[in-house]
């Protein structure tokens, strides 16, 4: 049900539009012209009448709607402290006074490009503009827009670089410039494939030291201002069974007697034991240790599952086994990022159409007279 009034004040004429939304709620807004007013009440009513309404007097944030959008998703406590970081360092400052409606796809366009211009990788840009997506892919399902203006934004491309492997002998210096109290934890990760969060949860009854195995079903998980604890792994695939080399079940027997593990059976702890933190661990340990032992700048501690994949390759191992010891959840996650590390069987390629195709080394075979008719 809608109207257009007129409406004449100090000499001015306007034309006031109301309306009622399909909740019954009444609402008014006021154009120049009257044929404005007119297209408006016309346009409103076919969108209720094909169910599509959005109410333009909405004046809800992008803060606030984000906010209610993010306290509703079942996140896991890491992805949620991820999305919160970067909607409030990167999406907020710019969005997050503004009526969701205001928002221009270029507006949206710019503020990725600027993202670009800030340094950020093209990988991290997409996804600080998947959440921001989000968040518009569900308002526009709420009806609190018609559509998203993130649905035609040309993003930087991601530009893949191939897995170098460190060397062994790198390996080796990272070990020796370690300190003592962490020397064991390069070569668990080294000599497994741990992720770092992995590692840094170990407790001891996650190893079995007769059989030889370690047992990956929880990770350290730390949130800002809270205490670290243990969570389960990242996907299922993440859970697995990993066959312990000899040089990993002595080193973590011989760490084990050094520093005995304490009530919460953490295997890898600091001075004070407690938990390992990413930043600490980084900031005081690892870089330290990468720049002592020659390591190529950047190295970081996935490096040294990187490390554990190229060996396992190196040495006949199926996708299927490297994918089963990584945790990964498919096979297709395991070839894109180590292909390139199977040998190439280009001798056996051309033998193998050579044996076939070459008639200079094939016998010749008599062809059969044919007689037409």
């Amino acid at each position: 049900m809608s109207s257009i009034e007129k409406r004449t004040r100090d000499g001015q004429t306007t034309w006031l539009a109301r309306w009622r939304d399909p909740g019954g709620r009444q609402h008014k807004r006021s154009f120049p012209k009257k044929s404005d007013a007119q297209r408006f009440v016309t346009t409103l009513g076919a969108d209720q009448l094909r169910g599509q309404y959005i109410d333009p007097t909405d004046r809800t944030t992008f803060r606030a709607y984000a906010e209610a959008w993010r306290a509703a998703q079942a996140h896991r406590p890491t992805t949620q402290a991820h999305v919160e970081t970067h909607l409030r360092r990167h999406a907020y400052p710019v969005f997050g006074a503004r009526r969701l409606a205001t928002i221009l796809p270029s507006e949206v366009q710019a503020w990725t490009a600027g993202l670009t211009a800030a340094g950020l990788a093209p990988s991290t840009v997409q996804v600080i503009h998947g959440i921001v997506a989000s968040v518009f892919k569900a308002a526009v399902r709420d009806r609190k827009l018609a559509s998203s203006p993130c649905e035609t934004t040309r993003l930087p491309r991601k530009v893949k670089t191939r897995i170098v492997p460190l060397g062994t002998s790198v390996v080796t210096a990272l070990v020796d410039a370690m300190p003592e109290r962490l020397a064991a934890l390069v070569i668990l990760a080294a000599g497994t494939g741990l992720r770092q969060g992995e590692a840094f949860g170990l407790t001891v009854d996650r190893i079995d030291f007769l059989r030889r195995t370690l047992t990956v079903d929880r990770q350290l998980v730390l949130l800002p201002r809270q205490a670290p604890y243990l969570a389960p792994v990242k996907t299922e695939a993440s859970n697995r069974t990993v066959p312990l080399p000899r040089v990993v079940v002595d080193a973590l027997a011989d760490h084990l007697r050094r520093y005995p593990a304490g009530p919460n059976g953490w295997v890898f702890t600091d001075d004070t034991g407690a938990p390992l933190r990413r930043t600490a661990f980084s900031r005081e340990v690892w870089r330290p240790a990468v720049t002592a032992a020659g390591a190529p700048a950047g190295t970081g501690f996935h490096d040294l599952r990187h490390y554990y994949a190229s060996l396992l390759i190196a040495h006949g191992e199926s996708i299927k086994v490297v994918q089963a010891r990584l945790g990964h959840a498919t096979a297709a996650e395991t070839l894109d990022t180590y292909a390139h590390l199977w040998p190439d069987s280009e001798d056996q390629t051309r033998a193998a159409i050579d044996s076939v195709l070459d008639t200079s080394r094939a016998p010749s075979v008599p062809r059969k007279a044919v007689t037409r008719p």
